[in-house]
């Protein structure tokens, strides 16, 4: 079993190693420049690794660029070898990022957050106080409810 830093060591190599095959050397139109490699992890033994990435574009384009990495993933993997110098060449897993789904979904939920908040101010502006406009105690001042029950839980230790 391989240490944790070998493994990412790796992993960062497979990234930018399959980055700069999909720019220059892979002529598939399918990938082009849509694809972005967005993270890589290796398991602990270096015998399989899963690259992350992401498409910009409709779902058509999404199913197209995925046909497209399936069908270069043996030049990848060959490239891989070739740059890593491992005894044994990792095998490569494409996986789409979630990250720009859950990004927007979290966005989404900004948005209603803050129009809801909105709604709130609004009711809220002209309308009077719940209790009095200034709830604090001035310095100096007696509270004589305070002084009250006070005089009430003393009264009330005693009964028990």
């Amino acid at each position: 079993m391989a240490d944790n830093a070998r493994a990412k060591r790796l992993a960062d190599l497979i990234r930018e190693v399959v980055a700069q095959k999909l720019q220059r050397g892979i002529k598939d139109p399918r990938l082009g420049s849509h694809v972005t490699i967005t993270d890589t992890r290796v398991t602990g033994d270096l015998r399989e690794a899963t690259v992350f990435y992401t498409v910009y574009g409709d779902e058509e384009e999404r199913k197209a660029a995925a046909a497209g990495l399936e069908s270069a993933k043996g030049v990848l993997r060959s490239e891989v070898g070739r740059a890593a110098g491992v005894k044994f060449t990792p095998t490569l897993a494409f996986v789409p990022d979630a990250l720009p789904d859950t990004a927007r979904t979290i966005e989404d939920l900004l948005d209603k957050a803050r129009a809801s908040d909105a709604k709130v101010r609004e009711a809220s502006a002209g309308a009077p106080y719940a209790g009095e406009s200034d709830p604090y105690r001035k310095p100096g001042e007696e509270d004589e409810a305070a002084d009250e029950a006070a005089d009430g839980e003393k009264d009330g230790d005693a009964g028990t």
